[in-house]
């Protein structure tokens, strides 16, 4: 079971015998989701109490509200949850989970904040990306499992940079081509951190990291991969990335207006997967 965004509370009120009874709020538009774990047996229940939770299922959509309730053991198939309205419900599981997706989800995502924030962006960052690429992922009809994926893997894109100098990640200037190496190392440094936890759900997120920056040109890194030989959720979040680079406020430059920054995308279109960037441009209006 995963927390997945900032639109999340939660609350432990009871546990006993292994069992945790967990509350949860979400704001409108946040999501949740439930995912199968190697040797995770539990059975996971869901007590809407208040508001609309949309639940994506390989089987197609249903919306649940006031009273409806789902349940598995264990879970097999990942299931994303999308609050169409502010939404209140129960999670109740037969193995203890609050404190390990409670606390480490937390950590990890407090690192990946207060990087961006040394990089020059604004701590919204990290959620500006995630938001952007679930809903081109979700226009483009990825499966339940592919938007899991595309939800850790675009929030922790930039997570390894952690382990470049902040003397070079807050440089001001242009960086020199030894820096800009050093600075490069960050992908395969995100996709190292995220193997590091053990966690089997992020070794997905941990290809798309390292994939980011690739082209479909074949004009990125690491890897200078071409084509359709990038992740698909890279893919997105590489178009998302540079979408919000381009339009955010950092410490050495001004933002750019949306129709400016859509209009220097199009002028780089062949860098980019052509199915995501027309999905992303049929968002333009709502961006």
């Amino acid at each position: 079971m995963t927390l997945t965004n900032s639109g999340l509370e939660l609350m432990l009120i009871s546990s006993g015998d292994g069992t945790e009874v967990i509350h949860h709020r979400l704001t409108a538009g946040s999501r949740w989701a439930l995912s199968p774990a190697d040797g995770w047996e539990a059975l996971e229940f869901v007590y809407v109490l208040s508001g609309s939770l949309m639940w994506q299922s390989p089987l197609g959509n249903r919306v649940l509200q006031r009273g409806d309730s789902i349940s598995a053991q264990p879970v097999k198939r990942e299931a994303i949850f999308v609050a169409q309205t502010e939404c209140e419900f129960l999670y109740v599981a037969s193995q203890p989970v609050f404190y390990h997706y409670s606390e480490n989800a937390k950590e990890l995502m407090r690192l990946a904040v207060d990087i961006e924030q040394k990089d020059g962006y604004t701590a919204d960052h990290c959620y500006n990306i995630m938001k952007l690429s679930m809903m081109v992922g979700e226009s483009m009809g990825l499966s339940p499992t592919q938007l899991m994926d595309l939800n850790y893997g675009s929030f922790f894109h930039d997570i390894g940079k952690t382990k470049v100098p902040e003397s070079i990640l807050g440089k001001p200037g242009k960086l020199t081509n030894e820096e800009y190496e050093i600075m490069k190392m960050h992908t395969t440094e995100g996709r190292e951190i995220l193997r590091a936890t053990g966690l089997s759900n992020l070794e997905t997120a941990g290809i798309i990291v390292e994939q980011h920056h690739e082209r479909f040109d074949g004009s990125g890194y690491p890897f200078r991969l071409k084509g359709g030989d990038t992740h698909i959720c890279s893919s997105i979040v590489a178009v998302v990335d540079s979408y919000d680079a381009i339009t955010a406020k950092r410490v050495y430059k001004e933002a750019v207006p949306k129709e400016d920054a859509l209009a220097e995308l199009e002028r780089s279109r062949d860098k980019y997967h052509p199915d995501v960037m027309a999905a992303f441009f049929k968002l333009a209006e709502q961006l």
